[in-house]
């Protein structure tokens, strides 16, 4: 049995939540969200909490009880208190900065990259080397993040490049055997 699926979503204040047959939509004060709910799964709405449920106990819908539980509390939780994701940009020359709608970065490349910022996502930099992606929608947040790193993966060698805040890098020696 799932225990992830049994657990009841609370609703916090502020957040409205409308059950349709196939989408949950969820608005708050950080934005709106629509998740899809796969077929074969119920989601109830009872006294501020929603309760996830299957419509047959059938093996096929164990695996979608629990996912249609975590997208929906994602959701919930997202536009009530959103996501955050924060990189460090490591090398020297390494920088970025906010322009309008963009985010502009110098990586040791001969030319600058100009990266467009997504619609429902918020890019901070501070001291030209942290950058925070946040914004409501968990899988966009990790997604931007992502891709923001992989502009300059991370080198196994120099420890040069853009990183997740806290990644721990395996160093390796070079052909000379440096450590």
């Amino acid at each position: 049995m799932s225990r992830i699926g049994a657990k009841p979503i609370p609703i916090p204040k502020g957040v409205k939540v409308e059950v349709d047959d196939r989408n949950v939509r969820v608005q708050g004060p950080k934005g709106k969200l629509v998740t899809h709910v796969p077929p074969g799964i119920k989601i109830d709405e009872k006294d501020g909490v929603l309760n996830v449920q299957r419509e047959t106990e059938t093996l096929a819908l164990k695996p979608f009880w629990g996912l249609a539980r975590s997208l929906v509390a994602n959701a919930v939780f997202g536009v009530s208190e959103g996501f955050k994701k924060e990189l460090d940009i490591v090398g020297i020359g390494y920088r970025a900065q906010v322009e309008g709608r963009s985010v502009n970065f110098a990586l040791g490349y001969s030319h600058p990259i100009e990266f467009p910022i997504p619609e429902g996502i918020e890019i901070q930099i501070e001291k030209n080397t942290h950058i925070t992606v946040s914004g409501s929608d968990k899988q966009l947040v990790g997604q931007v993040a992502a891709n923001i790193r992989s502009l300059r993966k991370p080198d196994p060698y120099k420890q040069k490049g853009i990183r997740y805040t806290g990644e721990q890098l395996k160093k390796k020696a070079g052909k000379t055997g440096v450590t």
